[in-house]
């Protein structure tokens, strides 16, 4: 690295299969709808083998959020873990092809290129099935000394991994010393109830924005009432609370906005909503936004994804944004 980058992402490295499917299908194959199910290779390959002709994009939450804020000519870069494979080698590519440097590690040996198989119900609901594969060996050993950028942005997930807890130090570590902001997306409330404590206190200590949907909330702060949102609120700069289709609250230093939902049109897919909600949050941050900016260009952004398959935006966001 010898540009400082004005964002990185960190997060699971993962090779998106989608499919629509009906209901029936998540019943026969025992999936739980609307969550995300981790499985090992050898579901992953029967499950891929169940879908008619599925889409494969190069995903992810975090190298989607970078995605998406390069698209609005952000300097993004993304920290991950790939095999030395096919798919691990594609997803470089991309990430590539789309203007983010790639800062993580190509591993030659170990576990396949992480892939998630997303199955999109008539609802828009997404129930999403994960193999980690490379992509669980992220640590601390990543984060490389000369990493640096005005925001660094976790994804909850990780905190899953392994060595998830001693990343999120180490990154909070790099963070002060280069001299960046610290964002986190919870992304899980299950992943936050079996971290509780853990993922609470990092939270006091390290985090400067925190995102989180409210069944995320919820799980973290044990409601969604005034008073967990204000004590919430004392604990992180800017706290950022998404209601789906029914907009978001924003807090931050003692201000408080509402963004409401900006569809560009019929709503059909949900994945990746709260991923390109990141992206306009922090792009508007990066350019000293006021708060209820910051919410509509995360709006903007969010209600562009979620009207066609997939994570990765359709129309030019920067052109979508500023008409």
């Amino acid at each position: 690295m010898t540009e400082r980058l004005e964002i990185v992402c960190f997060g699971n490295a993962i090779m998106d299969v989608m499919a629509p499917v009906e209901e029936g299908f998540l019943a026969n194959h025992t999936i739980q709808k609307g969550g995300m199910n981790l499985i090992d290779e050898a579901r992953a390959l029967m499950l891929t083998e169940a879908l008619d002709s599925p889409q494969m994009i190069a995903g992810g939450s975090a190298a989607n959020s970078a995605v998406g804020l390069a698209c609005l000519g952000s300097r993004a870069g993304f920290v991950g873990q790939v095999r030395d494979d096919q798919l691990g080698q594609s997803l470089v590519r991309d990430l590539a092809a789309n203007q983010v440097h790639f800062c993580g590690q190509i591993a030659e040996q170990g576990p396949a290129t992480a892939r998630s198989i997303i199955l999109v119900t008539p609802d828009a609901a997404r129930s999403m099935n994960t193999y980690l594969g490379s992509s669980v060996l992220m640590g601390p050993q990543h984060i490389k000394a000369d990493l640096a950028a005005d925001i660094f942005y976790l994804e909850g997930y990780l905190f899953d991994a392994p060595q998830g807890p001693a990343l999120f130090e180490a990154a909070a570590r790099q963070a002060r010393h280069c001299g960046a902001q610290l964002a986190l997306s919870l992304s899980d409330s299950w992943c936050v109830e079996r971290h509780h404590a853990a993922l609470s206190r990092f939270i006091e200590q390290s985090v400067d924005i925190l995102f989180c949907n409210e069944q995320e909330f919820i799980a973290l702060a044990g409601s969604l009432s005034e008073a967990e949102i204000a004590a919430w609120q004392e604990r992180t700069a800017e706290l950022i609370i998404t209601h789906g289709a029914a907009g978001a609250h924003l807090y931050a230093a003692g201000e408080t906005a509402f963004a409401e939902a900006r569809p560009t049109g019929r709503v059909i897919d949900s994945t990746g909503a709260g991923d390109l909600f990141a992206t306009g949050y922090l792009y508007g941050k990066l350019r000293g936004a006021a708060l209820a900016e910051r919410g509509r260009l995360a709006a903007c952004c969010a209600g562009e994804i979620i009207c066609h398959i997939g994570a990765r935006p359709q129309m030019d966001l920067l052109q979508l944004i500023e008409g």
